[in-house]
């Protein structure tokens, strides 16, 4: 059986492109069907994965051919400097790797903003996804007989996400710099893109936690440490300097608590934090949090409807 390459969404600025993936033993397919027990295996072999470490990838980068190896848990990335990129927008490339003497090729996709001033940095469970993550039993039951066309978003969040993509865009064919970072694993990478497009949700870098590889890892899917995401946070902010950008999140877990550090650390460049309410009422943790940013100047908006949202981008001239 031969072995896959999975491509993730890269993303370059002036002098550097960054793409990655993983190779698998064999193909883990996410089942798109909707019978829940058929679902329920899928999501599961999603975190039995075997993968490949130390393998030969190349990256096909204008006229050369670069080569590196997987890491231990069949990870790989290329961290690539550029030289007179002109072109913006979302942009091919192309990985390859041999085995018993067969060329395996994939193609993915990467993006290099047009010039602008906006960047959208969101959380996705519970952010725009409906996924329970206070409840732990609930969230479980979701995640395995809830099929990804029977999943849910906000209502509202699709027209302000959607808004945000565009704003201060007259062509309709350059979007803003979106980001997708979450405490969900690369395991669930094949369902948040098909998610994403199935809600007509905007294109975006998706960002997510090292893998998976056992049965007993996905009842700790999206828990544990949160400092990945704030260090991948921290890293989207150093490589796109010159943006300001719009941080969305809930209060379910410790987006307040990350954004508050990051604008901390970028105290001119996030323009605004956004912060869904997830239980009953606002928690005070999280008013206090939002309250500081206010002293650093910050706009922000605690919200329980995605309407509150729009309303509150409009008022501060991000969309119109």
């Amino acid at each position: 059986m031969k072995p896959i390459l999975q491509l993730y969404r890269g993303y370059a600025n002036e002098q550097e492109l960054i793409v990655m993936g993983h190779v698998f033993k064999r193909d883990y397919n996410y089942d798109f069907q909707k019978r829940s027990f058929k679902n329920a295996t899928s999501v599961i072999n999603q975190f039995r994965i075997k993968t490949l470490k130390n393998f030969d990838i190349y990256l096909k980068c204008k006229d050369q051919e670069i080569h590196t190896k997987t890491l231990d848990d069949g990870y790989f990335k290329f961290c690539i400097p550029l030289e007179k990129e002109t072109n913006f927008g979302w942009m091919e490339y192309q990985v390859s790797m041999v085995y018993d003497n067969e060329t395996i090729v994939a193609k993915g996709s990467y993006i290099r903003p047009h010039k602008g001033n906006l960047g959208i940095i969101t959380d996705i469970d519970d952010t725009f996804l409906i996924s329970h993550t206070h409840n732990f039993f609930k969230k479980i039951y979701v995640l395995l007989f809830k099929n990804v066309n029977d999943r849910k978003v906000f209502k509202d969040v699709v027209p302000h996400y959607q808004a945000l993509s565009s704003a201060g865009r007259n062509n309709k064919d350059e979007q803003n710099a979106f980001f997708y970072i979450s405490s969900s694993e690369w395991n669930l990478y094949r369902f948040i893109v098909k998610f994403t497009k199935i809600h007509q949700l905007p294109r975006a870098v998706i960002l997510l936690k090292d893998i998976k590889r056992g049965i007993a890892d996905f009842f700790m899917s999206g828990r544990g440490n949160h400092d990945h995401k704030f260090d991948k946070i921290k890293h989207v902010l150093e490589f796109y300097p010159n943006l300001k950008y719009v941080l969305l999140g809930d209060d379910s877990q410790h987006d307040p608590i990350l954004y508050e550090r990051i604008c901390k650390i970028f105290p001119v460049t996030v323009k605004a934090v956004y912060i869904r309410q997830t239980g009953r009422t606002q928690k005070e943790k999280t008013k206090e949090i939002l309250k500081n940013l206010e002293n650093l100047e910050v706009s922000v908006c605690y919200f329980k409807d995605s309407n509150e949202a729009i309303m509150h981008s409009k008022s501060i001239g991000i969309i119109k």
